[in-house]
């Protein structure tokens, strides 16, 4: 079966996807895993808040990893799509792991946001129910390819 080109609207070149995740980068090593599976074409960023999170996410392949708070705010420069949970935007989120100015970025990025509703660290998302990890990754990889 022919792969679908993975062309956003209105933009040339493969879909560049921001992979942001924090404290040991589990879930961004997910979602580098699934976007990488699901969208071979688009080109993967995986940036994590700190060493630990960008190492679990290089273990899955991104085409690139960096790590800390300017790479957060250059990869938001550069995305058509930021993936990563909820806590990305809330300033001193994820045990502080998020700074004011991260937060900043990702909410002014031109991208899309795709955000996963995960209640922990002091901030609940009231209506959405406790789900699977698994099956927020599925669900944000579908919103991604709503994208296309």
């Amino acid at each position: 079966m022919a792969q679908t080109p993975f062309y956003m609207c209105g933009k040339e070149g493969p879909m560049d996807i921001l992979i942001i995740d924090s404290q040991g980068g589990g879930m961004g090593r997910q979602l580098v895993s699934a976007v990488k599976e699901q969208f071979p074409q688009a080109h993967v960023t995986a940036v994590g808040t700190n060493s630990a999170a960008t190492a679990a996410m290089l273990k899955v392949g991104p085409d690139a990893a960096a790590t800390g708070e300017n790479a957060v705010v250059v990869g938001c420069r550069r995305a058509d799509v930021i993936v990563g949970p909820i806590g990305i935007v809330i300033a001193d989120s994820m045990y502080g792991e998020v700074t004011p100015a991260m937060a900043v970025a990702v909410g002014q990025s031109r991208a899309r946001r795709i955000l996963i509703p995960v209640n922990h660290c002091d901030n609940i998302v009231a209506g959405v129910a406790e789900q699977p990890l698994g099956s927020l990754i599925d669900s944000a990889i579908e919103h991604i390819r709503e994208l296309i």
